[in-house]
């Protein structure tokens, strides 16, 4: 035998009959919360029981992620967030305080600082909301103690401050606004009918500046519209509303549709969005460098056109008029008819607004006392 023959062992000499002590295993504790159910005869779940997580348990796919990065929230919704965002972080740079997570006490402090500046409540609550979601999911400031405040604040707010709301656009503000369009016009043919769906369909102004030509189905007696998405359906399930032809050529949204889409037509345009952009020529703008929203216009645009005929038909206080006022005259003189304007303007159902600005309101002024005065009085001139 060699001395490379020799293998060498460790080892530890003990006494006979005294093994060496074992490590003692570490105790394992139980993973429970305050919302841990547990059925009669389970054992209380322990460290030992959680599963081992690895780097395959973690990460998406390239198609996932992207699906994640394209989820869409409203721009409108998504530029205000992420300026209530900036605002919250720089306030808290300002006060030595930490943005990221933050505490609940620099939380409510922030919006007690927005209730000093005088925003409005419905401000206040979106930039609360765009705080609480920039947050780490488990480490998301408490709420109660500032939407205790903001309620508070609110009952002043209303005692003080009227909500301004757009004026409606009822049947003779809209007839001097459409007559303004040349139809023979590009740009006049597609405000008028932006006009007319605008009011038959009591669209909002992203609804229509969202449609495309596959959405818009015409026929003799109606115009049909299909709404992709709205604000009460967020999930994007899409809804149907009919417009009926107008005896009137010049409030026909029949022949207000056919006569944009001849135009789209003219301009080699038989698919994508149904409103365009247009040059001061009645040209098709150019969206080459557009935004995300690419050859749709954009809600803000809808309104421009929408004021920029007011203005043009003299209307008083036409700065003040906006897409949103042919909604509210639409549905006004629905219900004024004794209609119930929720389903032609995709208003949940039972919806309380529709309850309170229009069918309670166009109620009571068909009931108002000084009305049948009036009628007496006219019936008794009648009898002189």
């Amino acid at each position: 035998m060699t001395e490379y023959d020799l293998e060498v062992v460790d080892a530890e000499l003990v006494d006979n009959g005294h093994l060496p002590a074992l490590p003692e295993a570490a105790p394992t504790s139980p993973v429970v919360d305050r919302h841990t159910i547990l059925y009669p005869g389970q054992q209380l779940p322990t460290e030992a029981n959680q599963p081992t997580y690895t780097e395959r348990d973690l990460y998406v796919s390239e198609e996932t992620a992207q699906r994640l990065e394209n989820q869409s929230a409203p721009a409108n919704t998504s530029r205000n967030y992420a300026s209530q965002r900036r605002l919250f972080t720089a306030w808290c740079v300002e006060q030595g305080r930490v943005p990221l997570p933050c505490t609940t006490a620099t939380f409510v402090e922030y919006v007690a600082h927005l209730i000093r500046q005088e925003r409005s409540p419905n401000a206040i609550s979106a930039a609360m909301s765009a705080v609480r979601t920039m947050q780490p999911e488990d480490k998301k400031p408490g709420t109660r103690q500032a939407r205790g405040m903001l309620n508070e604040y609110r009952k002043d707010w209303g005692k003080r401050r009227a909500v301004r709301k757009a004026p409606a656009i009822t049947d003779a503000m809209l007839r001097t606004m459409v007559a303004t369009c040349d139809p023979r016009h590009p740009t006049g043919a597609r405000d008028r009918c932006a006009l007319l769906l605008g009011r038959g369909a009591l669209n909002r102004r992203i609804e229509l500046a969202d449609l495309t030509i596959a959405d818009v189905s015409v026929d003799d007696d109606f115009v049909t519209l299909h709404i992709r998405s709205s604000k009460t359906d967020q999930a994007a399930i899409g809804a149907h509303t009919d417009i009926p032809a107008h005896p009137d050529p010049l409030l026909d949204p029949v022949a207000a549709v056919r006569d944009w889409l001849s135009f789209l037509h003219h301009f080699g345009i038989r698919e994508g969005a149904f409103f365009r952009a247009l040059t001061s020529r009645g040209t098709l703008q150019n969206r080459a460098t557009a935004s995300v929203r690419g050859d749709h216009v954009t809600g803000d645009a809808i309104n421009d056109w929408i004021r920029g005929r007011a203005h043009k038909a003299s209307l008083k206080d036409w700065q003040q008029i906006t897409a949103h006022g042919l909604r509210r005259g639409g549905a006004q003189a629905i219900a004024k008819a004794g209609g119930d304007p929720t389903k032609q303007g995709r208003w949940t159902a039972g919806s309380s607004v529709v309850k309170r600005e229009y069918l309670d309101r166009a109620q009571s002024r068909a009931e108002n006392p000084w009305l049948f005065v009036q009628a007496r009085h006219q019936a008794a001139q009648g009898d002189t």
